[in-house]
């Protein structure tokens, strides 16, 4: 396909508004692509490479500001288009409106010369760009650059300068790319769907669709070493995970950042969260995997950094490592990171992406012998606040919450996984009661009567509180209380009011079971109010005006 005709299709999809208009209009354009039909579908949307593959073409503004003006004349410097494309605020009209091909010099003629410009050559001499490294390396890329721009017609420059900042702007998006693919090629979306989860390459899904039908795309599946878009999770209250499923399937939160392993059996690879190799600054993972995973598989997981006790440290120290591409051997002895791997999508050549939760987790402990993610069932509030209260006092972020029936979607933010939401609202509560431990926790105070202020010295519960407390914490509150105690019971005990907590969450509901008239769903303890006496805590006037929506 000539370029031109491509960047006359792009225009047509870029003034146009409706969304169905613009799948038609690339499905049309698919449908005429011929032997270009993979590249095309990636330059819709602005994409050079597969979104599986980490090379890129690492090019700035400064640089294509600089090949334009290059290919626009001697009269024209790269500070002209950096001025024009910050008045104009686009690179793609800046180049549109300069008079190309008229310049010399090395570059100026690549391919089959100055006129005829194809998709093809586009995509061959932005692999070569991306290829240029090394000493020199700037200036190849900038006679590569300036020898395509020289080529360019105005409608041209305009697409090939938004492709090599991926800032296309037509409107196409990874949905209008499939359907537009399924109408263009009588395939079902669904297909085209799972074929892109599975593969995370819209030119191969294509090709493949055009060349071998619904068949075709039936039979693309993971391939270990080719990474996939994570499965997401979106925010969401213990309330709507209990509401929602059954049981629910509660899982340690880990302060780190994702990764997915590849092993082949031979080779570790390991990829972010946006899918960019990281497998050389993490050889300590690499070992691991390498030591205790025993087949072939795709795992999805979380790396942790942790100081010289194992214990966990803030997420900034994972991404001192991440970043680090010199003497990572040196950052290995500064920071140590680890692997929690918490999802199993293949395995020994068996595609897991369809197959429930709790079958993946258990496939996935039945392969790695170590550091699979703490994964637990309840159907209660109290149940899920005790996992909550170990998972946080074992150091870690907290708690996610999935459906043990759900399927692992790449790509998709679904209701299936949500990340406990943080509290939306605190309150500061006067603790007027406690009940001792059990167990381990025998000799420490260890769940709290909360309560709000109604007169001067009257208070009126609202709830108690033993989430979000460590070991540590209830040590030292057990010490700042027990003074306090005026009458023990059992286990429960009556405390002087003196001492305010901050305490976070969900939502205030009526409830007749405390003395105020309302409860706290899912309270969480934050911490002691040292700067507020009783007098300062919260009234139930207040409460009542939060739970109104007031």
């Amino acid at each position: 396909m000539e370029f031109a005709a491509f960047a006359e299709r792009a225009a047509e999809i870029e003034a146009t508004a409706a969304d169905l208009e613009i799948v038609s209009l690339v499905r049309d354009l698919f449908a005429d692509a011929d032997d270009d039909l993979d590249t095309v579908a990636r330059f819709v949307q602005g994409r050079v490479f597969p979104a599986h593959e980490s090379t890129t073409l690492d090019v700035g503004p400064n640089l294509c500001y600089e090949a334009i003006a290059r290919a626009a004349g001697h009269n024209v410097a790269a500070d002209d288009v950096e001025d024009r494309v910050a008045g104009v605020g686009d690179v793609g009209d800046v180049a549109a409106d300069y008079d190309f091909g008229g310049q010399q010099g090395l570059g100026a003629f690549a391919g089959d010369g100055p006129d005829g410009l194809t998709v093809g050559e586009v995509e061959s001499e932005l692999r070569a760009l991306a290829a240029a490294a090394g000493s020199g390396s700037r200036d190849r890329k900038l006679d590569l650059l300036f020898g395509l721009f020289n080529r360019c017609s105005p409608p041209e420059a305009r697409y090939l300068a938004r492709i090599v900042l991926s800032e296309m702007r037509i409107g196409v998006g990874e949905g209008t790319v499939r359907d537009a693919v399924a109408e263009a090629f009588d395939v079902p979306v669904a297909a085209v769907e799972r074929a892109l989860q599975v593969t995370n390459d819209y030119g191969l899904v294509a090709t493949v669709a055009r060349d071998e039908g619904e068949a075709g795309l039936g039979d693309l599946n993971l391939e270990v070493g080719r990474p996939v878009q994570a499965m997401l999770a979106q925010a969401g209250t213990v309330a709507d995970a209990i509401e929602a499923w059954e049981t629910v399937a509660v899982e340690t939160k880990y302060d780190g950042a994702r990764v997915q392993v590849h092993y082949d059996g031979d080779e570790v690879a390991l990829f972010s969260r946006n899918m960019e190799d990281v497998t050389d600054p993490l050889p300590e993972v690499v070992d691991f995997v390498d030591e205790h995973l025993s087949v072939p598989a795709i795992l999805d997981g979380e790396v942790v950094a942790v100081d010289d006790d194992g214990e966990p440290l803030p997420f900034q120290e994972v991404l001192r490592r991440f970043r680090r591409k010199h003497d990572v051997a040196k950052a290995r002895e500064d920071v140590e990171v680890r692997l929690w791997a918490f999802d199993c999508l293949h395995a020994d050549g068996e595609d897991l992406l369809d197959a429930p939760l709790r079958d993946r987790h258990d496939r996935l402990s039945s392969i790695l012998d170590a550091r699979v993610a703490t994964v637990a069932t309840a159907a209660d509030p109290d149940g899920i606040a005790d996992i909550e209260t170990r998972a946080l006092e074992a150091g870690h972020e907290g708690i996610m919450l999935k459906d043990p029936d759900s399927t692992y979607s790449p790509g998709r933010r679904g209701k299936e996984w949500l990340k406990r939401k943080p509290d939306v609202e605190t309150l500061d509560l006067v603790v007027t009661g406690a009940e001792w431990g059990e167990g381990r926790r025998a000799e420490f105070l260890g769940t709290f009567e909360l309560s709000v202020r109604a007169g001067p010295d009257d208070f009126e519960t609202i709830g108690k509180v033993a989430t979000g407390i460590t070991d540590e914490e209830l040590a030292e509150l057990t010490e700042l209380l027990e003074p306090r105690i005026r009458v023990e019971d059992g286990k429960a005990v009556d405390l002087e009011p003196g001492v305010v907590f901050e305490v976070g969450y969900e939502e205030i509901q009526t409830s007749p079971t405390y003395s105020s008239g309302y409860a706290l769903r899912f309270p969480r303890y934050l911490g002691v109010r040292e700067d507020k006496d009783v007098a300062d805590a919260d009234t139930l006037e207040r409460v009542e005006r939060l739970a109104d929506g007031s």
